[in-house]
């Protein structure tokens, strides 16, 4: 097979994420949780393609992206590698980009409005695909973060679920850069009883994915009940310090 990536960067990669998911098995253990109940989404934001294919051909199955433009070429190119991996759209989403990213996401991480949620349907029902999202929660009340306040979820939600080719999985939610030691795992922990109070509320069997923690906070957002963590740094490498060739 014609990978672009070299053994080294294989290697280093491949090391990265055995130390994450290890460290990630024990944050489920210390936590009396389910061996195998958190998946591992690696984040290539900003990294060329190849990061990409080592951490696949590595055993990693889910990826995400932050944008769609570079979500999409990734796609293609593991397309025509025939790499079959789990794409996750994690970052903000604008309405007029959903149509270049219909069919080819396993998640959307980022909804953050009734608006979004009906351009995804209106392009979904279209091209006879049904699109999972979750619904971005604003649990820190952060003026620089996207989504939905609290109070917002569930007449948010009362009118996503009566959109066609659409399915609501659960929430997202981002920690802000803790001021004080325990901050994140408090957002966590806040985020995950709106989650269960909202699994109560809508009564949908498609409720399961809590998507939280990063590199910074993973163990915090794993001990929190996160079902989902979205790890760049941790594997791939300081973004800051990148060069492209």
């Amino acid at each position: 097979m014609d990978y672009d990536f070299s053994e080294d960067l294989k290697q280093k990669i491949s090391d990265n994420i055995a130390r994450v998911k290890d460290s990630i098995d024990e944050a489920v253990r210390v936590s009396g949780r389910e061996k195998g109940s958190v998946t591992l989404i690696g984040v290539t934001k900003v990294f060329p393609v190849e990061y990409a294919e080592a951490a696949a051909v590595s055993g990693l199955t889910d990826l995400g992206e932050n944008r769609v433009q570079e979500l999409v070429p990734k796609v293609e190119r593991f397309s025509s590698l025939g790499l079959d991996v789990n794409w996750h759209l994690i970052g903000t989403l604008q309405k007029n980009k959903v149509k270049y990213i219909i069919g080819k996401t396993a998640l959307i991480h980022s909804v953050n409005s009734v608006e979004l949620a009906e351009e995804i349907s209106k392009r979904s029902e279209s091209n006879n695909v049904t699109s999972r999202i979750l619904l971005q929660a604003n649990v820190s009340g952060e003026e620089s973060k996207h989504g939905f306040a609290p109070h917002e979820l569930k007449p948010a939600i009362d009118r996503i679920m009566e959109l066609p080719s659409i399915e609501i999985c659960g929430l997202m939610t981002m920690a802000p850069i803790e001021e004080y030691e325990g901050q994140a795992r408090e957002v966590f922990a806040k985020t995950r009883v709106i989650y269960e109070d909202l699994k109560n509320f809508t009564g949908l069997e498609s409720w399961n994915i809590l998507s939280m923690g990063m590199s910074q906070d993973y163990k915090s957002a794993v001990y929190e009940g996160s079902t989902h963590i979205r790890i760049g740094t941790a594997i791939f490498g300081n973004r800051a310090e990148y060069k492209p060739l």
